[in-house]
């Protein structure tokens, strides 16, 4: 069979290479997206080691018990010493029998004189509260002295009792109220001493 002739189909470049419609790859993409999750790595790892750092310094706590209050002691104030050498006059203002005396005890068993302390009564019998009064500024901290004592809070700077029980020697003088009468004893004590009642009745009130 006889060879055609050869045409321009026939003829091949040989140096064309690739044809169509082909895109390549664009390699800025990639590169963005590795940096993306390595930001996105970074800013977790920097969470979870702040969290585990504040854990550990105990900042973060999962216990939710009621923490236990911390007691506080308040400072104790030590009363005033006793002045012993102040004169006591004491009056009964309850109409409670007993009451007067009892504190007459009281007060000369903590060591006052037996002959400076008298007790008495008093011209009323509904005073509410019990108040050692004093009689100037002077003897003010051996009037909150003898209130600690006889279990008083009332002190009160007053010049109406003056040298009721022994001339020219300082005095305090102790109305008692109501507020005491609740330990009033049931039954007449016995005196400490009866040697300095110079208001008549030593055991009186």
């Amino acid at each position: 069979m006889p060879e055609s002739a050869r045409d321009r189909f026939d003829v091949i470049p040989h140096a064309q290479g690739r044809v169509g419609a082909h895109r390549a790859e664009n390699p800025g993409m990639h590169g963005w997206f590795v940096l993306l999750w390595a930001a996105v790595a970074t800013a977790v790892l920097i969470a979870v080691g702040i969290f585990a750092a504040m854990l550990a310094m105990g900042r973060i706590s999962f216990d939710q018990a009621t923490p236990m209050p911390t007691a506080t002691h308040s400072p104790t104030v030590a009363p005033p010493a006793l002045d012993t050498s102040y004169a006591v006059f004491v009056l009964n203002a309850t109409g409670v029998n007993g009451l007067a005396a009892t504190t007459r005890d009281t007060i000369v068993n903590a060591g006052f004189a037996a002959g400076a302390v008298v007790a008495g009564d008093a011209d009323s019998t509904d005073f509410p509260t019990t108040t050692v009064y004093y009689k100037t500024d002077a003897d003010k901290t051996a009037a909150e002295a003898l209130a600690h004592l006889i279990g008083a809070t009332k002190v009160a700077l007053s010049d109406r009792y003056g040298d009721d029980v022994v001339p020219g020697q300082k005095q305090l003088t102790v109305v008692l109220g109501h507020d005491l009468a609740k330990d009033a004893p049931t039954t007449e004590p016995t005196p400490a001493d009866g040697g300095g009642d110079t208001s008549g009745d030593g055991s009186a009130g």
